[in-house]
């Protein structure tokens, strides 16, 4: 695991991708800093004796110690513990507490990834393992880019006169696929480590190229965050820690954007689609 500070260097470090007001800006712009300041009290607090260990998880893949924003719940115990965690937390910080989208989307993609498996004999479950170890190691934040942007509402993705108003897989390479299209509403993206991009609803056997889930590092090249940010009115006459948290949502651009093939988790499975969707929403309505 590793502390705020920590996480606060890691995201300076990202390339500038992020669009506000018609201008590119860095990830320390001050409408984020606040948004930052919310994420890096989720590596704070899970060290935090106040907590109790509250926000720390053993992995079931390595038998660790990790951040529980990086854990795959495995019991009963689990699921009310994240549900603590995340209450507790928000109350911290007078709000949401943003990190819960990576690992409520996380969770559903351990599901499907490993029926797919099951049922077609894919790797997706094998990259996904390989992937979430690397998340624990080294303790990532991630949001959930679901909702597509849709275009006319009445026409499922295959009708829609533009395609790539759903995100869609356009190529297949020896080495991994290319796809195009935007993702709405993607809270705290500009300050991530990673996007994971998943199905926003269910999709027909003739919508397969729109049937995708995979990550990317928020700054991956072909990536563009056209994004918004907020922040409370602040207390002018108090010093309270209210005045120093926000948050932040974008639309997220994919234009040709490649992705490799151990970042894939779902590729025309589209019978999965839907069942991932509605395992990420499941699991972000029990964070709260």
């Amino acid at each position: 695991m590793i502390t705020g500070d920590q996480y606060r260097k890691r995201i300076g470090k990202l390339k500038p991708n992020v669009y506000m007001a018609g201008k590119i800006v860095d990830r320390f712009d001050p409408r984020l800093v606040g948004g930052i300041n919310v994420m890096a009290s989720t590596y704070d607090f899970a060290s935090d004796p106040e907590f109790k260990g509250l926000g720390t998880a053993t992995s079931h893949l390595t038998g660790e110690k990790v951040n529980r924003f990086t854990h795959i719940h495995q019991s009963v115990e689990d699921l009310l513990n994240k549900q603590r965690m995340t209450r507790l937390f928000s109350q911290e910080v007078g709000g949401c507490i943003q990190r819960c989208m990576g690992i409520d989307g996380l969770n559903g993609v351990s599901i499907t990834s490993y029926e797919a498996d099951q049922k077609y004999g894919t790797e997706y479950y094998k990259r996904f393992v390989n992937f979430m170890k690397r998340v624990q190691q080294e303790d990532l934040a991630l949001n959930c880019a679901q909702t597509d942007v849709k275009g006319n509402r009445p026409w499922r993705p295959h009708e829609q006169k533009d395609p790539d108003l759903y995100l869609r897989v356009v190529e297949k390479k020896s080495d991994g696929i290319v796809v195009n299209g935007a993702k709405a509403h993607n809270s705290c993206s500009a300050y991530v480590d990673e996007i994971l991009a998943i199905p926003t609803r269910n999709m027909t056997p003739e919508e397969k190229d729109w049937a995708v889930a995979f990550a990317v590092p928020a700054d991956w090249e072909g990536v563009t965050l056209i994004n918004a940010a907020y922040s409370p009115p602040r207390r002018k006459m108090l010093e309270a820690p209210y005045n120093n948290v926000g948050g932040s949502h974008s639309i997220t651009v994919f234009d040709h954007v490649f992705v490799p093939w151990e970042r894939v988790f779902m590729c025309g499975e589209a019978e999965l689609a839907a069942k991932l969707a509605l395992l990420f929403a499941l699991y972000h309505r029990h964070s709260y």
